[in-house]
């Protein structure tokens, strides 16, 4: 059981499972009668006509607070922006490089986040990357004003030691951006626990919404060292005194905040907040490592090369090896096996719907594409399981 809901009880909840193996929540969630009905309340409010804007920015401070619950946070730290990059953005442009110029960062780094960082080079920022091998906190010094790194990696589900680094980090005088997106709906995550500065995360994977809403948790908002540059109404003391000849910015995380949200996405985020939220995460998370832990002995027994981090300090997703993930992913997609290509890899995520039965189903149908491919695709294939 997980804060009383069982996994079964959870499955309920996403009739398209019925139907369909999903094993890509680390790229998009499930599909749920939640978020079903929250889309239709959306319309619904419509009808109201000018009226539907007050059920709209009750939606956006529901997300608000839902999200704030989730991961320990005050509504205060939290602000609404459209993606994880404009969090990274909002973070970058209102830092002063000058005195404290270095960034580190790492391999690991979901790209658009590392790019958002590599553009505040002409504002005079040096990036430096953490090889796999390498602990980022041996990187940083005195010269160092943020560290960046992602809870749970995007590509390889290894999970960081962000308090360590946080530590590490303060101790010079360094802030802490953590990426949360692959790690927030499947696993506890509490920012005061992890010392960090700075958190994003976004409703469209194990949150169970939709793309176009993502949290930028700020620990203390108002020290930042200048005003946001990309900014709007939103990001106003008071959105509706409609003022154009003053900028003032609010103490609280809102600052951060630019244009009018997504509407669509903040219906979607408080429905799949409202399932995650009903959840014991410490129970979804040990189920979530049980399904990793089949899927990867039942693929190595096939013969299969899988990259996964140890149970310890694995996230929610393996890498199936591959010569061609794309291809692979979209027949297993013709077998009713939904799952993400990235990079050399077939990603394989797991969410507290899934069981033992879609780890089987997902081995069945790896073996029996293997059975059906052609002698070059297997060769291939074989060539890469030795050198993956």
């Amino acid at each position: 059981m997980s804060g009383g809901v069982s996994a079964a009880a959870f499955r309920s909840r996403f009739p398209m499972l019925d139907r369909r193996v999903h094993l890509s929540s680390c790229s998009l969630g499930a599909r749920s009668v939640d978020l079903d009905r929250a889309l239709l309340a959306m319309a619904e409010d419509m009808t109201a006509g000018g009226g539907a804007w007050e059920a709209f920015e009750e939606q956006n401070a529901q997300a608000r607070r839902g999200f704030a619950a989730l991961v320990g946070a005050d509504v205060g730290q939290i602000a609404l922006l459209p993606s994880a990059s404009v969090g990274a953005y909002q973070v970058a442009s209102t830092t002063d490089w000058g005195a404290r110029p270095k960034i580190v960062t790492g391999s690991r780094e979901f790209p658009s986040v590392a790019h958002v960082w590599l553009a505040q080079r002409p504002r005079g920022a040096e990036v430096v990357f953490a090889a796999h091998s390498t602990d980022p906190a041996d990187l940083v010094d005195e010269r160092t004003r943020l560290v960046s790194v992602p809870l749970v990696g995007y590509r390889d589900a290894r999970r960081a030691p962000v308090a360590e680094l946080a530590v590490a980090s303060h101790s010079v005088g360094a802030a802490v951006f953590v990426d949360a997106y692959q790690a927030v709906g499947v696993e506890p995550v509490d920012v005061d626990a992890l010392g960090c500065d700075f958190l994003v995360a976004g409703t469209m994977k194990y949150l169970l919404g939709l793309p176009g809403l993502a949290f930028l948790y700020a620990r203390a908002p108002a020290l930042a060292d200048r005003a946001p540059r990309l900014t709007g109404w939103f990001g106003r003391r008071d959105p509706f005194a409609f003022d154009p000849t003053v900028l003032d910015f609010p103490t609280t995380a809102t600052r951060f905040e630019t244009g009018t949200p997504a509407v669509p996405a903040c219906y979607a985020a408080n429905a799949g907040l409202g399932l995650v939220g009903a959840l014991d995460l410490a129970v979804v998370q040990e189920h979530v490592r049980a399904l990793t832990g089949s899927a990867v002995a039942g693929l190595e027994r096939q013969g299969e090369t899988v990259r996964a981090a140890p149970p310890g300090s694995r996230g929610a997703h393996i890498g199936l090896v591959d010569a061609d993930p794309s291809a692979l992913a979209g027949r297993l997609a013709a077998r009713g096996i939904s799952v993400s290509p990235r990079g050399d890899v077939v990603r394989v995520a797991f969410h507290y719907f899934n069981n033992t039965d879609d780890v089987l189903a997902l081995c069945e149908a790896v073996a029996a594409d293997r059975r059906s491919a052609p002698p070059d695709r297997a060769g291939t294939e074989r060539r890469s399981h030795v050198h993956g």
